[in-house]
Protein backbone atom coordinates (compact mmCIF):
# COMPACT_ATOMS: atom_id res chain seq x y z
CA UNK A 1 0.00 0.00 0.00
CA UNK A 2 1.47 3.33 -0.86
CA UNK A 3 2.26 5.83 1.90
CA UNK A 4 -0.20 9.03 2.06
CA UNK A 5 2.27 12.30 1.64
CA UNK A 6 2.18 15.07 4.04
CA UNK A 7 1.61 18.34 2.18
CA UNK A 8 2.27 21.46 3.87
CA UNK A 9 -0.10 24.40 2.48
CA UNK A 10 -0.17 28.14 3.10
CA UNK A 11 -1.57 31.24 1.43
CA UNK A 12 1.23 33.90 0.88
CA UNK A 13 1.04 37.41 1.39
CA UNK A 14 5.11 39.18 1.85
CA UNK A 15 6.84 37.39 4.81
CA UNK A 16 9.82 35.26 2.73
CA UNK A 17 11.79 35.74 6.40
CA UNK A 18 8.99 33.76 7.91
CA UNK A 19 9.04 30.66 5.23
CA UNK A 20 12.84 30.14 5.33
CA UNK A 21 12.57 30.08 9.10
CA UNK A 22 9.14 27.69 8.58
CA UNK A 23 10.87 25.73 5.51
CA UNK A 24 13.98 25.03 7.44
CA UNK A 25 11.99 23.53 10.59
CA UNK A 26 9.70 21.13 8.35
CA UNK A 27 11.69 20.44 5.12
CA UNK A 28 12.34 17.36 6.58
CA UNK A 29 8.92 16.44 7.62
CA UNK A 30 6.42 17.73 4.48
CA UNK A 31 6.50 15.65 1.00
CA UNK A 32 5.16 18.72 -0.50
CA UNK A 33 5.08 22.38 0.29
CA UNK A 34 2.03 24.58 -1.49
CA UNK A 35 2.60 28.26 -1.55
CA UNK A 36 0.01 30.30 -2.94
CA UNK A 37 0.49 33.82 -3.43
CA UNK A 38 -2.60 36.76 -4.81
CA UNK A 39 -1.71 39.59 -7.29
CA UNK A 40 -4.13 41.58 -5.18
CA UNK A 41 -4.25 41.88 -1.40
CA UNK A 42 -7.43 40.60 0.24
CA UNK A 43 -9.42 44.59 -0.44
CA UNK A 44 -8.19 43.54 -3.61
CA UNK A 45 -5.61 46.65 -4.12
CA UNK A 46 -2.49 45.08 -6.66
CA UNK A 47 0.41 44.19 -4.92
CA UNK A 48 3.94 42.96 -6.13
CA UNK A 49 4.70 39.40 -6.28
CA UNK A 50 7.18 38.63 -3.31
CA UNK A 51 8.00 34.92 -2.95
CA UNK A 52 11.71 34.46 -3.53
CA UNK A 53 12.34 32.27 -5.81
CA UNK A 54 15.57 30.97 -4.47
CA UNK A 55 13.23 28.75 -2.34
CA UNK A 56 12.17 26.97 -6.02
CA UNK A 57 14.97 25.47 -6.21
CA UNK A 58 13.82 22.82 -4.16
CA UNK A 59 11.23 21.12 -6.52
CA UNK A 60 8.88 20.11 -2.95
CA UNK A 61 7.87 23.43 -3.15
CA UNK A 62 4.81 24.60 -5.33
CA UNK A 63 4.17 27.59 -6.28
CA UNK A 64 0.52 28.93 -7.45
CA UNK A 65 0.30 32.44 -8.48
CA UNK A 66 -3.29 33.79 -8.69
CA UNK A 67 -3.21 36.40 -11.41
CA UNK A 68 -6.55 37.73 -11.15
CA UNK A 69 -8.73 40.32 -8.94
CA UNK A 70 -11.40 39.56 -6.45
CA UNK A 71 -14.44 39.42 -8.02
CA UNK A 72 -15.57 41.64 -4.96
CA UNK A 73 -13.06 43.74 -3.27
CA UNK A 74 -15.32 44.98 -0.27
CA UNK A 75 -15.81 41.31 0.96
CA UNK A 76 -12.60 40.67 2.46
CA UNK A 77 -13.48 37.15 4.08
CA UNK A 78 -14.75 36.37 0.60
CA UNK A 79 -11.39 36.92 -0.62
CA UNK A 80 -9.32 35.05 1.67
CA UNK A 81 -11.26 32.05 1.20
CA UNK A 82 -11.08 32.32 -2.10
CA UNK A 83 -7.48 32.14 -2.10
CA UNK A 84 -7.44 29.12 -0.06
CA UNK A 85 -9.64 27.66 -2.71
CA UNK A 86 -7.80 28.25 -5.97
CA UNK A 87 -4.09 26.76 -3.57
CA UNK A 88 -6.43 23.62 -3.84
CA UNK A 89 -7.69 23.66 -7.12
CA UNK A 90 -4.49 24.72 -8.60
CA UNK A 91 -2.79 21.58 -6.09
CA UNK A 92 -5.34 18.56 -7.41
CA UNK A 93 -2.20 17.25 -10.05
CA UNK A 94 0.00 16.72 -6.98
CA UNK A 95 -1.84 15.24 -4.39
CA UNK A 96 -3.86 12.10 -4.37
CA UNK A 97 -7.12 11.36 -2.52
CA UNK A 98 -5.56 9.57 0.78
CA UNK A 99 -2.76 12.64 1.29
CA UNK A 100 -2.78 14.42 4.33
CA UNK A 101 -3.63 18.11 3.68
CA UNK A 102 -2.20 20.40 6.44
CA UNK A 103 -3.39 23.95 6.11
CA UNK A 104 -1.89 26.92 8.41
CA UNK A 105 -1.28 30.74 8.17
CA UNK A 106 2.48 30.85 7.33
CA UNK A 107 3.23 31.90 11.09
CA UNK A 108 1.88 28.34 12.54
CA UNK A 109 4.31 25.95 12.69
CA UNK A 110 3.49 22.38 13.43
CA UNK A 111 5.65 20.63 15.63
CA UNK A 112 7.96 18.38 13.60
CA UNK A 113 7.49 15.54 16.43
CA UNK A 114 4.50 14.82 15.75
CA UNK A 115 4.53 14.82 11.96
CA UNK A 116 7.38 11.79 12.61
CA UNK A 117 4.91 9.26 12.64
CA UNK A 118 1.93 10.98 11.79
CA UNK A 119 -1.21 9.21 12.31
CA UNK A 120 -4.55 11.14 12.19
CA UNK A 121 -7.54 8.96 14.03
CA UNK A 122 -10.23 11.39 12.85
CA UNK A 123 -11.39 13.01 10.23
CA UNK A 124 -9.98 16.44 11.20
CA UNK A 125 -7.18 17.38 13.47
CA UNK A 126 -6.14 20.79 14.89
CA UNK A 127 -2.82 21.79 16.28
CA UNK A 128 -3.21 23.27 19.45
CA UNK A 129 0.06 25.78 19.48
CA UNK A 130 1.99 27.92 21.96
CA UNK A 131 1.50 31.60 21.17
CA UNK A 132 4.02 34.27 20.85
CA UNK A 133 4.19 38.24 19.81
CA UNK A 134 6.77 40.16 18.18
CA UNK A 135 9.82 38.17 19.26
CA UNK A 136 10.36 34.39 19.02
CA UNK A 137 10.48 34.14 23.24
CA UNK A 138 7.98 36.91 23.96
CA UNK A 139 5.06 34.21 24.94
CA UNK A 140 1.75 35.25 24.98
CA UNK A 141 -0.62 32.90 27.79
CA UNK A 142 -4.07 34.65 26.86
CA UNK A 143 -4.07 33.56 23.41
CA UNK A 144 -2.27 29.59 24.05
CA UNK A 145 -3.36 27.11 23.02
CA UNK A 146 -3.93 28.49 19.95
CA UNK A 147 -5.88 26.87 17.51
CA UNK A 148 -3.78 26.77 14.39
CA UNK A 149 -2.53 23.92 11.65
CA UNK A 150 -5.04 22.20 10.51
CA UNK A 151 -5.40 19.02 8.60
CA UNK A 152 -7.30 15.88 6.49
CA UNK A 153 -6.82 13.55 4.32
CA UNK A 154 -7.78 14.86 0.77
CA UNK A 155 -10.66 12.79 0.23
CA UNK A 156 -12.49 14.57 3.26
CA UNK A 157 -11.72 17.76 2.54
CA UNK A 158 -14.93 20.07 1.90
CA UNK A 159 -12.36 23.07 1.55
CA UNK A 160 -9.46 24.80 3.01
CA UNK A 161 -11.99 27.47 4.34
CA UNK A 162 -14.30 24.93 5.50
CA UNK A 163 -11.37 23.46 7.77
CA UNK A 164 -9.84 27.15 9.52
CA UNK A 165 -13.30 28.34 9.65
CA UNK A 166 -16.14 25.64 11.08
CA UNK A 167 -13.15 22.80 12.21
CA UNK A 168 -12.79 24.45 15.70
CA UNK A 169 -12.20 22.61 18.95
CA UNK A 170 -15.50 24.27 20.82
CA UNK A 171 -17.59 21.70 18.64
CA UNK A 172 -16.89 19.22 20.73
CA UNK A 173 -18.71 20.80 23.24
CA UNK A 174 -22.31 20.77 21.36
CA UNK A 175 -24.50 17.70 22.05
CA UNK A 176 -24.89 14.68 19.96
CA UNK A 177 -28.20 16.65 18.11
CA UNK A 178 -26.15 19.42 16.81
CA UNK A 179 -25.36 17.74 13.85
CA UNK A 180 -24.49 21.29 11.98
CA UNK A 181 -21.30 21.13 14.04
CA UNK A 182 -18.39 19.07 12.60
CA UNK A 183 -17.17 16.74 15.61
CA UNK A 184 -15.12 14.04 14.21
CA UNK A 185 -11.61 16.08 15.52
CA UNK A 186 -8.63 14.82 16.82
CA UNK A 187 -6.53 17.68 19.18
CA UNK A 188 -2.51 17.22 19.07
CA UNK A 189 -1.36 18.80 22.05
CA UNK A 190 1.99 20.32 22.16
CA UNK A 191 1.26 20.89 18.53
CA UNK A 192 4.30 23.45 17.70
CA UNK A 193 4.14 27.03 17.98
CA UNK A 194 2.63 30.49 16.43
CA UNK A 195 4.89 32.96 15.81
CA UNK A 196 2.73 36.19 15.65
CA UNK A 197 3.88 39.69 13.95
CA UNK A 198 7.50 38.84 14.46
CA UNK A 199 8.71 41.61 11.97
CA UNK A 200 9.56 45.21 11.81
CA UNK A 201 6.85 48.23 12.81
CA UNK A 202 6.30 48.88 9.47
CA UNK A 203 5.39 45.27 8.27
CA UNK A 204 3.12 44.92 10.95
CA UNK A 205 1.30 47.83 9.88
CA UNK A 206 1.01 46.85 6.30
CA UNK A 207 -0.05 43.50 7.31
CA UNK A 208 -3.26 45.42 9.89
CA UNK A 209 -3.84 47.53 7.08
CA UNK A 210 -4.68 44.93 4.52
CA UNK A 211 -5.45 41.60 6.22
CA UNK A 212 -9.39 40.55 6.82
CA UNK A 213 -10.13 42.22 10.29
CA UNK A 214 -10.34 45.38 8.77
CA UNK A 215 -11.58 47.18 12.25
CA UNK A 216 -7.80 46.91 12.71
CA UNK A 217 -6.96 48.98 9.82
CA UNK A 218 -7.33 52.19 12.14
CA UNK A 219 -5.20 54.17 12.66
CA UNK A 220 -4.32 53.52 16.56
CA UNK A 221 -3.89 49.75 16.03
CA UNK A 222 -1.76 50.43 12.84
CA UNK A 223 0.28 53.65 13.25
CA UNK A 224 4.07 52.69 12.85
CA UNK A 225 4.78 54.74 16.47
CA UNK A 226 2.24 53.41 17.97
CA UNK A 227 3.21 49.46 17.15
CA UNK A 228 6.68 50.37 18.21
CA UNK A 229 5.68 51.60 21.46
CA UNK A 230 3.40 47.96 22.23
CA UNK A 231 6.41 46.01 21.34
CA UNK A 232 8.65 48.28 23.69
CA UNK A 233 6.29 47.78 26.86
CA UNK A 234 5.56 44.07 25.57
CA UNK A 235 1.87 44.54 25.68
CA UNK A 236 -1.04 43.81 22.64
CA UNK A 237 -1.74 45.34 19.65
CA UNK A 238 -5.75 45.30 20.06
CA UNK A 239 -6.01 47.12 23.64
CA UNK A 240 -6.78 44.48 25.17
CA UNK A 241 -5.07 44.22 28.32
CA UNK A 242 -2.59 41.75 27.21
CA UNK A 243 1.03 41.56 28.56
CA UNK A 244 3.42 39.59 27.58
CA UNK A 245 6.17 36.98 29.22
CA UNK A 246 9.45 37.06 27.83
CA UNK A 247 10.44 32.82 28.12
CA UNK A 248 14.10 31.43 27.68
CA UNK A 249 14.66 30.16 24.55
CA UNK A 250 15.71 26.47 25.11
CA UNK A 251 15.09 22.95 23.85
CA UNK A 252 10.84 23.74 24.03
CA UNK A 253 11.33 25.70 20.59
CA UNK A 254 12.15 24.67 17.26
CA UNK A 255 15.50 23.13 16.94
CA UNK A 256 16.33 24.87 14.13
CA UNK A 257 15.65 28.51 15.36
CA UNK A 258 18.14 27.27 18.43
CA UNK A 259 20.90 26.61 16.54
CA UNK A 260 20.72 29.24 14.35
CA UNK A 261 20.50 32.44 17.35
CA UNK A 262 22.23 34.85 15.53
CA UNK A 263 20.48 34.35 12.50
CA UNK A 264 17.32 35.53 14.16
CA UNK A 265 18.73 37.50 17.20
CA UNK A 266 17.27 40.63 16.37
CA UNK A 267 13.86 39.13 17.36
CA UNK A 268 15.02 37.38 20.22
CA UNK A 269 14.87 38.66 23.69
Amino acid sequence: MKNSKKVDCITFFDNSFMFDLRFNILKDYFDLFIVCESKYDHRNNPKKLHFDSKFLKDDRIKYVVLEHPFPDGRDIWRNQAIQREFLLKHSKSFIENDDYIFFSDPDEIPHPDILKNFKLTKKYGIFFQKCFNFKFNLFNPYETPWEGTRVCKKKNLKSIDFMRQKVKSKNLEYGFFRFDKEKNIQIFDGGGWHFNNIMEPELISLKLKTFAHSEFSEKKFSDVDTIKNKIEKKIDLFQRGHQYEKIELDDSFPEYLVSNYEKYRLFIL
